[in-house]
This record gives C-alpha cells, structure tokens and sequence, in this order.
C-alpha cells in the first residue's frame, strides 16, 4: 500500500535527524521518493527554531496502526521527547496517507487531519508526486495553492 510520511526536525542536527529516519523508515518500508528538504518556520506552539521538513512516498506491507508505532519508536529512539504540544522536537514523523485507509480512531487518524492545512506537507509532497490527491480534501496543488492566497490575505 502506498504511504506518505512527513518529517521535520527543528532540534540538534535536523538534517542528520532527517536523514537518520529515513534510513530507519527504509527498514520497514519501501521508500520510492523523497522531496527535498525544505527550512520552514514553526506553526502554532510556543517560540522555537525553524524546521527543516521533507516528504517521503512509500510501499508498506505493514497494517496502518502497525506502522504508526513504528514511527513512534523511531521517533524515541532518535530522541523525540513529548514534553510540550506543538514543542520542539529532534523528530517528527506524520503519516499522512496509507493507501484509501480512513481512520478516526484514538490512536490513528487518517488521512492526517491537519495536512491539508500545512503547507510545510503540501509542497515537499507536490514536489515529488505532483498529481497528488489528500483523499477527502482533493488536489494537493489545489490545497497549497489555497493556504497560498489565504496567507498573503
């Protein structure tokens, strides 16, 4: 099933962070694409560095839920602590879509429920798939191009 992941890193070495979870979400997916990285600055939360953020399309075997707390101990393990919503973190991993999954669980929301606000998602996700569907939002160019126009309003 096809899977987009979101990763951003505003803490230590964000690039090397960023590069590390790619190469541990290559263990247990097939990566296929990745965007660039891009430098964004943070959204909502309190004051923190600036972020860098990429996207990554996958395969994976791997039931929704199963994969969620994959990312979640990779996240752990290059030290991603949860001490403050919306805080700075070594780590940020998003699962965006996995396959025509949806889910509305405690634990699993599908697709992202805020990715189609998030041009930090949207564009590095455009860049690398630019035929890009957000199931139940529509176009990815379209949702980007709509964050666009509202932010110089």
């Amino acid at each position: 099933m096809k899977v987009v992941i979101a990763l951003g890193s505003n803490l230590g070495d964000r690039a090397e962070n960023i590069s590390k979870a790619v190469s541990e979400l290559n263990k247990i997916i097939e990566v296929t694409h990745l965007s660039t990285i891009y430098e964004t600055d943070p959204v909502g939360g309190p004051e923190q560095p600036d972020y860098l953020n990429a996207v990554l399309i996958g395969e994976s075997e791997l039931d929704p839920a199963d994969l969620l707390t994959k990312t979640l101990e990779i996240e752990s393990a290059l030290g991603r602590t949860r001490e403050v919503r919306w805080g700075a973190r070594t780590l940020d991993i998003d699962l965006i879509i996995a396959g025509d999954v949806v889910s509305n669980s405690e634990f699993l929301i599908l697709p992202h429920p805020r990715a189609h606000e998030r041009a930090f998602v949207l564009e590095p996700w455009l860049e690398i798939e630019p035929d890009a569907v957000l199931p139940g939002r529509g176009s990815v160019a379209a949702l980007l191009s709509q964050i666009s126009i509202e932010s110089s309003l």
